[in-house]
Order: structure tokens, then sequence, then C-alpha cells
């Protein structure tokens, strides 16, 4: 089962013509090598995609959700609704969507992307987040990767934010800008840390390349990352494209943490 839906080409067109060919190879793959589950490695429908059990608990996000923060409502509340969380204490960026709930196969996924050097994973989680973004990236300029400090980039090899954001592009025609954001500052890794230590950890993390200015003032941006959890990150790079002159910056992730309201 595959949830990353395609963007309309005109027939004839060079990006058709190759979707036909990397669709008939893949046909002819799958005759030798039946597709398996990303996450399970079970038996799959097709390939790129998830077992009937995995599909169920990935928690693929879908309308109603916060218009704001792309949280899921229990019940259909109105065109525009916002969430109690949203106006209580609305975020530093425009919207925020996701392509699922941080589900334990979300998790999964994650962690085999990012520590597991499952760099196949990047092209259908992208295409996932691609689908759940549509709205964001129609006028978007640029796609900014949330980045990784030099010494974690060095260790890891990859960031697993900016492989995303490349997938997007592809889907979406939207340019990935992954110089624009810098972090000057290596910050303990997020997990396991409370909501204000979060916040603490990433504040001041992020800046504006020198020279960049020019490239930030008056456009609109969408942040790519991987998991929004307390959205301590996806604030301190708002802030920081918004401060340099940025019209709207959005966030889209493969999986952010749901609280239903």
């Amino acid at each position: 089962m595959d949830a990353a839906g395609s963007l309309v080409e005109e027939p004839g067109s060079s990006g058709a013509l190759l979707r036909v060919l990397r669709d008939g190879l893949r046909r002819a793959a799958d005759l030798v090598l039946p597709p398996t589950c990303l996450s399970c490695c079970k038996p799959a429908g097709v390939a790129g995609g998830l077992c009937p059990s995995c599909w169920q608990g990935m928690g693929f996000i879908e309308r109603p959700y916060c218009e704001k923060l792309g949280t899921p409502f229990v019940s259909e509340i109105g065109e525009g609704a916002l969430s109690p969380s949203a106006i209580a204490d609305p975020p530093a960026y425009d919207r925020a969507r996701a392509a699922a709930r941080f589900s334990d196969v979300a998790r999964d996924l994650v962690h085999l992307l990012k520590y597991g050097d499952r760099l196949d994973l990047a092209a259908p989680l992208g295409g996932w987040m691609a689908r759940a973004g549509r709205e964001l990236l129609g006028d978007a300029d640029a796609l900014v990767p949330v980045p990784l400090h030099w010494s974690r980039l060095f260790q890891r090899r990859y960031n697993q934010s900016a492989m995303l954001a490349r997938e997007v592009s592809r889907l979406a025609k939207v340019p990935v800008a992954d110089d624009i954001l810098l972090r000057t500052r290596a910050t303990r890794p997020q997990v396991g840390l409370a909501r204000k230590e979060r916040a603490s950890n990433v504040q001041g993390a992020f800046a504006v390349a020198p020279g960049a200015r020019i490239r930030v003032k008056g456009k609109k941006f969408v942040v790519i990352d991987d998991v929004l959890t307390s959205g301590a990150t996806a604030e301190a790079c708002a802030r920081v494209l918004r401060r340099a002159g940025a019209v709207r910056v959005d966030m889209l992730v493969l999986a952010r943490v749901v609280n239903f309201e």
C-alpha cells in the first residue's frame, strides 16, 4: 500500500516517460523479488509500501485537523478550525503538516533512515510528505531542511532532513535551499528532554548563513524535518527565518506527536 500519490504530468513529457520506465522496471523486479514492507520486511502489496499491519499502525493523518498545527480532530469541527492549543499558544511558524502520527511504525522508519543507513527510505517517506504538504508547497519559494551541526553531520555522514527535502522537491518541483540555515552550535539530542529543556537546548542554535539574508527577505519557506515533537526546533528555525524577513514559514515533517483535541 502506498500513500505517496503523484503529481500530474503532461502526457509525453520527459517526466511521464521516466515514470513509465520506472514503473515497468519496478514491476519486473517485483516478479523476481516480491516486495516487502518498508518497516517489518514482511510481504507487501507493492514495492516501497507497507504490509497491511504496518499500514494500519502507521496512523496517516487526514482531515479534519487543525489548520495551524496540523493535529487531527476526533470529529469534524468546520473549515479553518483551530485547536485549543493553537489558539492558546500560537506557534512561531504559520502552519505545520505531517504525513502521520509518531506511532511505533513511524518511529521505526525514522530510526532506520536516521541511524540504520536505510537511505532507500527517503523516496517513499518523502512521497508521503509531499502528499501531506500539498497546500504548503503550492506557492512556496524553497524548502529548507533543518540543518545538522557539522560535527553531527561528520558522524552520521548525511542529514536525513536534507534527504527528505530532496525527495519532496523532486515531486513538488520546489527548490531546496540547504545553505540558508546554519546550526551554529552542537546541541544535545532532544530525545528524553522535557518540553522546557528542548526549547533551552535549541535556543540560539540556528542562524541564517552570512550573505543569505537577501535570499530570505520576502520569501515563503517550508522547513523540512523528520519528526515534530514539542515543536522547539520548528519554533527556533521559524523565528530565525522570520527575523531575516521571511513572509511565511511552514513546517512539513514525516511524523508528529499527536494529542487528539
